[in-house]
C-alpha cells in the first residue's frame, strides 16, 4: 500500500481511471482529504490498454500511409516495409509516461493512492484488498465508484486471448496477423480494422447492424465504408455471426450477410469489438444496498451522480451512459464540486462529442440527421466538402466533408459532423458553439483563419444557411 498512514478520509474513490483520477484531483484542490483505489496503474484502461495506446497505433498507421504517398512530395523512400513490433512498443512508452504524469499528479495535489482492489464494506467504510492477499478498512464520509467497464465477449465467441481477441489483447500484438475478422464496426473496431490494414493484415470487418458506425450520422457512416473498401477491407454489414470454430492456427466464421445468406470465413485471427459491460461485481453493492440497472447491471445515479445510498456516488462507464473518457472526467468534477458546496452545472449528455481516430477521423455532436426529423425539429442540412478547403488540399487529404445541421426556427446548431482530417480536434468548436447555445450565423460570422482547416467549419456554417461560398 502506497499512501500518508491516514485511516479516514472525506472523500474516497475506488477506480484511478479518468473519471476517478480527475474526480480525486479536483476533489483535493476543492480542500477535501481523498485518497484513492486503484489495483492496476493508475490511469485505468483508457490510459494504460484503451484511448491513449491505440492514438498512438492509429498515428503510425497514419504514417505508415503518409510515408506511401511521399513521392507526391518529391520525398523517394524505395520499397517501404512495416512491422507492428516498433510502433506497439512505442505505444506502451507513451502510455507509461501518461501513467507517471497522474502519479506526479496525485504526488502534486496531496491525493493518497492505496495501492489495492476496493470494496464497499458498511457505512462509509471500504476494504482495499492488497496483492499479497491483506486487507486494510478505510474510512471516508464521500465515496465515489468509478470501476469502469471490460470487453463483453459473445455467447459462442468467447475472448481466449489466443484466437480471439479483445482490444486489450490487441494491443500488445507485435506482429499483425495475415488475415482477422473485427466483429463489430462501432469506433473500436473501426480503429482496429485502421491500424492493422496499415501494419499488412487482411482485414474483413463484421456489423450486425445495417452500417459501421452505426451510431453516426448516416452519411459519415456510408463514407468510411467507402473508403474502407478503397482501401481492400471487405465489410459485411446486417450481417449475423453464428459460428466461430478454431482450425489449427486459425478460425472458421460463419454469419448470415444482409441477404440472408451463409457465409464461411476462415482468418488467423479475431478481434471481439461488440462492446463492453461495467464492472461492478465484487465491489460490494449488493450488500451496501446500491441500486443497479435491470438491463446491463450499470449503477443508477442522478444528475449528481448520486446513488440511492446516502454518501456512494458513481461515475464513468460504471454509471452507464457513452462510455466515454471525456464524460467521466466530466462526472468526476461535478460529483466532487456538489459534494464541496461548490457546484458545477450537472454533465449535458447532450453536447458530449463522439470520436473515432480512424483515418479518415470522424467526429461528431448533437443530433443527426435522421434524429432532428424524427424529433421534429424543421431543418436544413449544409454541407462542406474537404477540396473546397484550401488547406485540406495543400494538406493532401481532401477525403470527406463537414455537415451542419440546423433548426430553422432558431437558427441553433442541432448537430455537427465531420469525416476527415483533424475531426476529432475540429469538432471542439461545435461542442462550444452548442454549450454557448450560439446560432449558425454566429458560427459563421467568427473569423476563421486562412488558410486552415478550421474555415471549413466556418462554410459549414454558411452551407446550413444556403449560401456558401467555396462549393
Amino acid at each position: 500500500m502506497a499512501g500518508n498512514g491516514k485511516e479516514s478520509f472525506d472523500l474516497l474513490v475506488i477506480g484511478g481511471g479518468p473519471g476517478g483520477y480527475v474526480a480525486a484531483i479536483r476533489a483535493s484542490q476543492l480542500g477535501l482529504s481523498v485518497a484513492c483505489v486503484e489495483v492496476e496503474k493508475l490511469g485505468g484502461v483508457c490510459l494504460n490498454i484503451g484511448c491513449i495506446p491505440t492514438k498512438s497505433l492509429l498515428t503510425s498507421a497514419l504514417m505508415v500511409k503518409e510515408v506511401e504517398d511521399a513521392a507526391k512530395h518529391g520525398i523517394t523512400t524505395g520499397e517501404v516495409t512495416v512491422d507492428l513490433g516498433p510502433a506497439q512498443e512505442r505505444s506502451r512508452k507513451v502510455s507509461d509516461q501518461m501513467n507517471k504524469g497522474v502519479e506526479f499528479l496525485f504526488k502534486k495535489n496531496k491525493v493518497t493512492h492505496l495501492k489495492g482492489f476496493g470494496r464497499l464494506a458498511g457505512k462509509g467504510q471500504v476494504e482495499v484488498e492488497a496483492a499479497d492477499g491483506s486487507k486494510s478498512k478505510y474510512k471516508a464520509k464521500h465515496v465515489i465508484v468509478a470501476t469502469g467497464s471490460r470487453p463483453q465477449s459473445l455467447p459462442f465467441l468467447q475472448i481466449d486471448g489466443e484466437h480471439v481477441w479483445s482490444s486489450d489483447e490487441a494491443l500488445f500484438v507485435k506482429k499483425a496477423p495475415k488475415s482477422i475478422a473485427v466483429i463489430g464496426a462501432g469506433a473500436i473496431g473501426a480503429e482496429f480494422a485502421d491500424i492493422f490494414e496499415a501494419f499488412g493484415s487482411e482485414v474483413t470487418l463484421i456489423e450486425a447492424l445495417d452500417r459501421v458506425l452505426p451510431l453516426e450520422d448516416a452519411e459519415v457512416s456510408a463514407h468510411l465504408a467507402k473508403s474502407y473498401k478503397k482501401r481492400g477491407m471487405s465489410i459485411h454489414t446486417g450481417a449475423r455471426l453464428e459460428t466461430a470454430d478454431q482450425a489449427g492456427d486459425g478460425v472458421n466464421l460463419t454469419f448470415k450477410d444482409a441477404d440472408g445468406k451463409k457465409q464461411k470465413l476462415t482468418v488467423e485471427k479475431v478481434l471481439s469489438a461488440v462492446g463492453r459491460i461495467p464492472n461492478t461485481e465484487d465491489v460490494g453493492l449488493e450488500s451496501a444496498g446500491v441500486k443497479l440497472s435491470e438491463k446491463g447491471r450499470f449503477i443508477q445515479v442522478d444528475e449528481w451522480m448520486r446513488t440511492n445510498v446516502e454518501g456512494i456516488y458513481a461515475i464513468g462507464d460504471c454509471a452507464g451512459g457513452p462510455l466515454l473518457a471525456h464524460k467521466a472526467m466530466h462526472e468526476g468534477v461535478a460529483c466532487v464540486e456538489k459534494i464541496a458546496g461548490d457546484p458545477h452545472a450537472p454533465v449535458d449528455y447532450e453536447n458530449i462529442p463522439n470520436c473515432t481516430y480512424c483515418h479518415p477521423e470522424v467526429a461528431s455532436v448533437g443530433l443527426t440527421e435522421e434524429q432532428a426529423k424524427e424529433a421534429g425539429y424543421d431543418i436544413e442540412v449544409g454541407k462542406f466538402p474537404w477540396v473546397g478547403n484550401g488547406r485540406a488540399v495543400a494538406y493532401g487529404d481532401v477525403d470527406g466533408f463537414i455537415k451542419v445541421v440546423r433548426g430553422k426556427k432558431y437558427s441553433e446548431i442541432l448537430g455537427a459532423h465531420i469525416i476527415g482530417p483533424h475531426a476529432t480536434e475540429l469538432i471542439a468548436e461545435f461542442v462550444l458553439g452548442r454549450h454557448l447555445e450560439s446560432t449558425v450565423e454566429e458560427v459563421e460570422k467568427a473569423i476563421h483563419p486562412h488558410p486552415t482547416l478550421s474555415e471549413a467549419i466556418g462554410e459549414g456554417a454558411l452551407a446550413a444557411l444556403g449560401r456558401p461560398i467555396h462549393i
